[in-house]
């Protein structure tokens, strides 16, 4: 088995009352396979991320931070002449961040290089990286493999409202997506900004259902909804108190496909697991579990 993970790269610098509080790498797919690689990486599973970052210091941080965290750079493209993507994330008054980011102004397209998929295997993809013509071939490609060997698929929607001026041209990419996904995971305010509802039901049935039969939603601190196979489960979230509720929504999904690695298939038990993981990035200003956390299965 292995566990593949495919998008952006950034240096997250994060700010709390304009303030600098911590520079750490980020990206969403890529703070899933850094918790995913600190869990269960360091026990045998082998982590791969397939990403870019440019030819500078914070390209060279990011390389040997992923193999510290057992995640492996074997697939990581550094662009030579270029700068790797800056994120500034601000902390507003709940903990929730507003994004800008700094890319180089020289367009590059990461080359078709991918590792074997095999039956047992799990992908997680999403965000803009997944829709984005720039990266569209490289995204397909590996759904194309992963799909025809019968890997798990994990599509984790992640839309965000600055990309809302291109969703008709993008609406089509989406569900694309949909039809390759084994798993489809969206917060309501991702199915909102597509769809201008907030309703599971109604977003599985008219939207998912076609395409893919397993859905999840999440909506922050409310309960989690699962349909699968037009069977509902609705799993309550414990309350915390948040320090910053970057990468949430990733480790949702390290602590789900933690828990498909570990063999789990009941529902709850898997959204325990990933809110397992939630909860304790929420509570620190890292976008990934400590090297010593362990989640109760």
């Amino acid at each position: 088995m292995k566990i593949i993970g495919i998008g952006e790269t950034v240096c997250d610098i994060i700010f709390k009352d304009n303030v600098p509080q911590r520079a750490v790498p980020g990206g969403s797919t890529f703070n899933s396979m850094i918790s995913l690689g600190r869990t269960i990486g360091k026990s045998g599973i082998s982590c791969v991320m397939i990403s870019a970052v440019g030819d500078d210091h914070i390209g060279e941080y990011v390389k040997s931070f992923m193999t510290d965290s057992h995640v492996s750079a074997d697939y990581l493209t550094q662009y030579k002449s270029c700068q790797s993507t800056i994120s500034l994330a601000f902390l507003d008054a709940n903990n929730d961040a507003q994004y800008e980011f700094y890319k180089d102004s020289k367009p590059q397209s990461m080359p078709l290089v991918i590792p074997e998929i095999e039956s047992d295997d799990i992908v997680v993809f999403g965000s803009y990286f997944a829709v984005s013509k720039a990266t569209r071939e490289l995204v397909k490609t590996l759904l194309q493999r992963a799909h025809q060997v019968g890997a798990t698929i994990y599509y984790d929607i992640n839309f965000r409202p600055n990309h809302l001026k291109e969703l008709e041209d993008l609406r089509e990419n989406i569900i694309d997506n949909y039809r390759y996904a084994t798993i489809v995971r969206g917060s309501t305010d991702d199915f909102f900004n597509l769809y201008g509802t907030r309703n599971a039901e109604h977003i599985y049935e008219k939207y998912l259902s076609p395409y893919c039969k397993h859905m999840i939603c999440t909506d922050g601190g409310n309960s989690v909804t699962a349909i699968f196979n037009g069977e509902k489960t609705v799993v309550p979230v414990q309350p915390i108190t948040t320090v910053s509720t970057i990468g949430a929504g990733d480790n949702f999904n390290a602590g789900y496909i933690y828990g498909l690695a570990k063999g789990l298939r009941d529902e709850n038990a898997l959204i325990s697991v990933a809110q397992q993981f939630s909860s304790y990035v929420c509570q620190s200003l890292y976008n990934y579990v400590e090297p010593d956390f362990m989640p109760q299965v």
